[in-house]
Formats: C-alpha cells, structure tokens, sequence
C-alpha cells in the first residue's frame, strides 16, 4: 500500500514540475520615483514625450528610444505601449501617479511588462523603456528627483544599458 501511495505521489510531482517549467512567467520592471513637480506637470512631461517618440524615427540611430504609443492619459494614469524596433516584443507600459505627502511633489510608479515568451531575462529592457522615458522627458534634471528599484523590482537593472537596448 506504501508503495503505492508513494508511486502517486511521485507521479504528480513529477507533472507539478513539468507543469511550472513549462509555463513562463512574463518578465517585468517596476520602477518607482519621487519627483519634485505636482504630477500634472509630471503627467504632461511623460505623455508628451511617448508621443515625441512614437514614429521610427529614433530607431534609425539605433537603440529603442522610439515606437511608444501612448493608449490612455488622465492625471492619475498613464497607459501606453513600446514595440521593439525589430518588431519581436511589444511591451505593456503603465505610470501610476500620486501625490508624494503635503508638498508639492509627485510619486510616480512606473511599470513595464513584456510577453511571456520563455526568457528569463531582458537584458534590462524593461527598465530602459520606463528610464528613457523619464530621462527624455527631463524629469531627472528636476530638483527632488530620486528613484527606487533594483534588480528583484526590474530584471537586470544594474547592468542595464539604456542607450543600446
């Protein structure tokens, strides 16, 4: 009887284990940062730089600081998308933007999620879709600007290119 229980046992681990390899989980950023500017300002700095950057225009120098489209705006919440210039990823962006305590100051989180499609890593590309924006946009020049994430909130942050990838 022991046996038998044991050999049940062992075969539904066994396809637990196939199962969760099997299935990917998509690999994210999430990016937070406090900015010295009331988040309308920062809601128009990043809507309109996604709409600076959304024809192929930037690709030709390479890097992906180009093809974002932006799919909603209010004050509250950015939704928009960057598709890869190769045309092989095409990334769920969302800015969640929230008054930082009684000043006038805003926290920003920002969230970049890319497909499951078996990689494990991003090489930090989906800090890089949310960092340029930020940088583009100027907001880093701002006085209280400062950001909160490392490798556990965004997939290879640390060794992050954001000029190439």
């Amino acid at each position: 009887m022991h046996v038998k229980t044991w050999l049940v046992a062992a075969v539904i681990l066994g396809s637990c284990g196939t199962f969760t390899t099997a299935m990917t989980m998509p690999l994210m950023c999430k990016a937070i940062w406090v900015i010295g500017l009331p988040c309308d300002d920062v809601s128009t700095a990043l809507v309109s730089q996604i709409k600076k950057w959304s024809d192929a225009d930037n690709c030709l120098t390479g890097g992906e600081k180009c093809l974002y489209e932006l799919l909603s705006a209010n004050q509250t919440y950015i939704f928009a998308k960057h598709t890869s210039p190769t045309g092989k990823s095409v990334d769920s962006l969302t800015f969640i933007l929230k008054r930082y305590r009684e000043a006038p100051m805003c926290r920003t989180v920002g969230i970049s999620i890319s497909p499951a499609d078996g990689r494990k890593f991003d090489n930090g590309t989906n800090y890089c879709n949310l960092f340029n924006l930020v940088t583009g946009s100027g907001l880093v020049n701002v006085p209280l600007f400062k950001e909160v994430t490392n490798d556990f909130m965004c997939n290879q942050r640390s060794t992050a290119n954001c000029e190439v990838v």
